[in-house]
């Protein structure tokens, strides 16, 4: 025992040192979607009780109110958000280890899986590291869904007959709280929530001639009594607001831009999958690009995974203890790319939907490499090749910086935020606290300053001058503006836009200056308050916005 925790406090140590090490880098730019859990976790601290990410009804608040904790404890800094999502990823491990015993009935293979996420792909140190708003969250919610619901199907196989009265009420009431708040903090924790109670009635019903029928209502009913209680923020919401929106937006309506019909769609994503997701997945390439990592090791990499494929497929043929557990990761697997192909997330391959796959993988991954019969030295040097894979592919792309590793696959949309303070030293000295300027500019610049420079998101971004309303999350920021009466208009790579601005600011009379910072172009000191909507941008025409599409 004392060698197990030893090699699990080893493991964590690694995982905590490697995100140190990279976070002292600076290689992870603080971009728009941190910003605004960073907002939400400083409004929190103020007073507000949000219940979902701004703008966004399918990832809760939770990690808001996360960062608001850290933030009461060490003070409202990025570095704060960052070691709030390595705790939660910390938590990932110990528990995917934890899943390494359910699963296979070995302590080693747990070992293995928690070393393997140590130090894991390029698309899961990204995504573990910064905050989108509650998928560190949703790693830690499906594994203790996962264990839970092990835990459940081991006792009903036997007729809870081996333990005491009350424990399989406990642990079915505690799956319904997992379940119900993944449903609430983020709506991926479906991948596991599914399988699990899939295969927990599945088992239930085998077993039925040993449960009556009474006992199995009860469980159920105390499941959703805790699943009730784990989502109570979502029904609050649900009231108020309605359960379309709510449902909508599981489904991927923030997301849904594309005019196919189903069909062609659904195959353009399974496309997409397998040619630009499956290499994020594996760690062959970065998602924020096309471009492959430590491209000499990838033969090596891809017998390794076909090695894991193959012994997977022995594990689900063979009669053991170990096939329902190995079934239940499959149906994870499963789920998650049906959601991916079926639902509009399968427009963006961008690496974040695929980070619930981390888990099972690492778990396979590592009783693969338990399995290996020639001999420990082959299992080590297998595991030093996967890891040093990954901490190369990773290093690969630190050095590229900017970007970094970086949550912007549009090029558009990637800043160089080394020009920041440049920034809003420039707003400062001329007196321009309040604007417009796009939503990649926004959020971070009203986080740094405090919210004393105030630029909402009513600009586009592209350079066919698209724009959704979805990118203004904080409406309280308009009041602001139209309260000061003055506004500045603050650009990045955009010289369409730019041409297009001075040919509407002429237009009206109106004189201005310029300044160019880094990416940002400044118009400032505008002779007369200019609103976006009198100059054509975000306008209702027609009944429908102009240019109005999501990103």
């Amino acid at each position: 025992m004392k060698k197990y925790v030893f090699w699990i406090v080893v493991i964590l140590a690694v995982a905590a040192g490697w995100k140190i090490w990279l976070l002292r880098r600076d290689v992870f730019p603080f971009n728009a979607d941190e910003a605004v859990v960073a907002l939400m976790g400083r409004h929190i601290l103020a007073g507000a009780r949000p219940i979902f990410f701004y703008g966004q009804a399918y990832m809760g608040s939770l990690d808001a109110f996360l960062v608001a904790l850290g933030f009461s404890m060490f003070g409202q800094h990025v570095w704060v958000i960052r070691l709030v999502q390595t705790v939660l990823y910390l938590v990932t491990i110990i528990t995917t280890v934890w899943l390494g015993e359910a699963v296979f009935g070995s302590r080693k293979a747990g070992l293995l899986a928690g070393g393997l996420l140590a130090v894991p792909t390029v698309n899961v140190t990204l995504y573990t590291t910064v905050s989108l708003g509650g998928y560190g969250e949703a790693l830690v919610i499906g594994n203790l869904v996962l264990l839970t619901g092990l835990a459940l199907m081991r006792l009903a196989e036997t007729g809870f007959a081996q333990c005491g009265k009350f424990k399989p009420y406990m642990l079915f009431f505690l799956l319904g709280v997992f379940c119900g708040c993944g449903l609430w903090a983020n709506g991926i924790t479906l991948v596991y929530s599914i399988p699990v109670w899939l295969m927990l009635l599945w088992v239930l019903l085998r077993r039925s001639c040993c449960i009556s029928r009474r006992t199995k209502t009860a469980y159920l009913l105390a499941a959703v009594l805790g699943g009730v209680i784990g989502s109570l923020p979502w029904w609050l919401y649900a009231f108020y607001n309605g359960f379309q929106a709510l449902i909508l937006e599981l489904l991927g309506s923030a997301v849904n831009v594309e005019r196919s019909n189903f069909i062609l769609r659904s195959f353009n994503h399974l496309v997409s999958l397998v040619v630009l997701g499956t290499p994020v997945i594996f760690g062959f390439r970065p998602p924020w690009e096309i471009r492959w990592l430590v491209l000499p090791l990838i033969p090596l990499l891809m017998i390794f995974w076909a090695f894991v494929w193959l012994i997977f497929a022995q594990l689900l043929k063979t009669k053991s203890a170990m096939q329902v557990p190995c079934w239940l990761l499959a149906s994870v697997l499963f789920v998650l790319c049906m959601g991916f192909i079926f639902t509009s997330f399968g427009i963006d391959p961008s690496g974040r939907y695929f980070l619930p796959l981390s888990v099972p993988l690492a778990l396979l991954a590592g009783y693969a490499i338990l399995s290996i019969p020639w001999g420990s030295w082959l299992k080590y040097l297998t595991l030093a090749l996967v890891i040093g894979y990954h901490a190369g592919g990773t290093l690969q792309c630190a050095a590229n910086n900017p970007p970094g590793l970086t949550t912007q696959f549009n090029a558009i949309t990637v800043i160089d935020h080394r020009y920041d303070q440049a920034l809003m030293d420039f707003l400062k000295r001329n007196g321009e606290f309040t604007g417009y300027t796009n939503y990649w500019v926004s959020y971070p610049l009203a986080f740094y300053s405090e919210e004393t420079m105030i630029y909402t998101p009513k600009l586009p971004y592209h350079a066919d001058l698209r724009y959704t309303p979805r990118d203004n999350r904080y409406p309280v920021y308009d009041t602001l503006i139209e309260q000061a009466g003055k506004a500045a208009y603050i650009t990045t790579k955009n010289p369409v836009l730019d041409d297009y601005l001075r040919e509407k600011f002429s237009g009206l009379g109106v004189t201005w200056k310029e300044e160019r910072i880094g990416d940002y172009q400044v118009f400032y000191q505008l002779s007369r308050f200019v609103k976006p909507e009198a100059i054509g941008l975000g306008v209702l025409r027609g009944g429908k916005i102009a240019g109005v599409t999501q990103r």
